[in-house]
């Protein structure tokens, strides 16, 4: 199957993977996430029934138990209240830094102790300060528990209430964002794949084009040799009109090989005024194409340099006017018109065609895209090849109205004097 050919297709297919896999991934993602809640419950309410023991364990039992079910609890955040909304307990509420850990430590020592020195006062005033912050805090906390959606898990004793309130783990808050990762780096990865996609398709594009262009110019080249030959017989007849118009004919098959030589290669770039450039083409235009077509070329005084190469330039300004001509049935239009900025000089070929539907503005330029009954659809994406790659400078539709005509748009950077 031709990747190429089937481009829509295979972006079709690609999009329902992406939406497959996202749909998958949100679906096994939710059922972990309500799983792992359920573990979360389980080991809250065994925590629950774990304190409950060692609170009412008399001094002779065994609880060793029931601490060890307390102490590992060390990932699911807890706050331990009475019936008087007093805070008794609270574990895995990340608050404070190492560095207060160390003062709130100094701190109990410095209470179970007077005062000796005025570090010692300092730690305790800063330490009570911590302290004063962080029972604000957990009532925060707390207040976000009883605004989730866990219930709390009630405690009974004779004569006294608790409860526990909890929250989801770190781990549980990392798992219900793992879908977006995913997202993030299946859209990355796709991203990268049609970028490679595009890349391949382009270097192979070149190739192409770069072989055809290479070729034809030495099919080209073979009859010219022979051709050149063939008048020098003539002249020693004295047809000397025939021999003139043969030899315009010749100068033009020339160019066109030497067009189609630079083709795939570096061309080089000289300093011409762009002006003289298009009256020479149009010159040439005028004389082979039809007569009912009307050439209005603006009268510019100063010259308008550039650095370009000639041929290549020559023959872009050929294949747009050839186009308008085509677009135009042979009979209207061409207004050529020139806009000098600071850093650029721009070329305005204006026909009064039938216009480009404005979903085709970027179709027109790619290979193989075509308005007409016959051609390859080469000429414009060849056009846009010599002015972006050769040139460093824009071809672009600037507009289009259906039925009323379509203005092109060359933008050169521009050649200082």
């Amino acid at each position: 199957m031709n990747i190429y050919s089937n481009k829509q297709r295979w972006k079709l297919v690609l999009s329902l993977l992406a939406i497959f896999i996202s749909v998958a991934s949100l679906f096994i993602t939710s059922r972990l996430v309500k799983e792992l809640k359920n573990e979360e419950r389980k080991k809250i309410e065994t925590w629950a029934q774990a304190t409950k023991q060692l609170v009412s364990a008399s001094s002779q039992g065994d609880f060793s138990l029931a601490i060890k079910v307390i102490s590992e609890n060390t990932n699911i955040p807890v706050i331990l209240i009475d019936e008087c909304d007093s805070i008794l307990e609270t574990r895995n509420i990340k608050f404070f830094t190492k560095n207060d850990s160390i003062i709130l430590n100094d701190y109990k020592k410095i209470k179970s102790n007077a005062i000796s020195n005025s570090n010692d006062s300092l730690i305790f005033i800063k330490a009570k300060k911590l302290q004063n912050k962080y029972g604000t805090f957990l009532r925060s906390a707390l207040k976000e528990m009883r605004e989730g959606d866990d219930k709390p898990i009630e405690i009974n004793f004779i004569g006294d209430k608790q409860w526990i309130y909890y929250s989801d783990s770190e781990l549980l808050n990392n798992l219900r964002y793992y879908p977006i990762y995913q997202l993030f780096f299946i859209t990355i990865f796709i991203l990268i794949g049609y970028m490679v996609f595009s890349s391949a398709r382009k270097s192979e594009q070149n190739q192409v084009w770069a072989g055809m262009a290479k070729e034809t110019a030495h099919q080209i080249a073979t009859p010219l040799s022979s051709l050149m030959a063939w008048i020098e017989l003539i002249k020693n007849q004295d047809n000397g009109d025939m021999v003139f118009e043969m030899k315009k004919d010749l100068t033009r098959l020339e160019t066109i090989a030497d067009r189609f030589s630079k083709i795939g290669s570096k061309p080089k770039l000289e300093k011409y005024d762009v002006v003289e450039i298009i009256d020479k083409s149009v010159k040439y235009l005028k004389s082979r194409l039809s007569e009912n077509t009307e050439f209005l070329v603006q009268k510019i005084e100063t010259p308008l340099f550039a650095k370009v190469n000639k041929t290549l330039l020559e023959w872009v300004i050929e294949n747009i006017c050839k186009n308008a001509v085509d677009a135009m049935q042979g009979k209207g239009k061409i207004n050529i018109s020139f806009v000098e900025r600071k850093n650029e000089v721009e070329i305005i070929i204006k026909d009064t065609g039938k216009g480009i539907d404005r979903m085709m503005f970027n179709d027109v330029f790619k290979p193989g895209v075509t308005t007409k009954t016959r051609g390859w659809g080469l000429g414009l994406s060849l056009s846009k090849r010599i002015i972006k790659d050769y040139h460093k400078g824009k071809l672009y539709i600037m507009q289009s109205t259906i039925k009323e005509g379509t203005s092109f748009a060359i933008s050169l950077p521009k050649e200082l004097f």
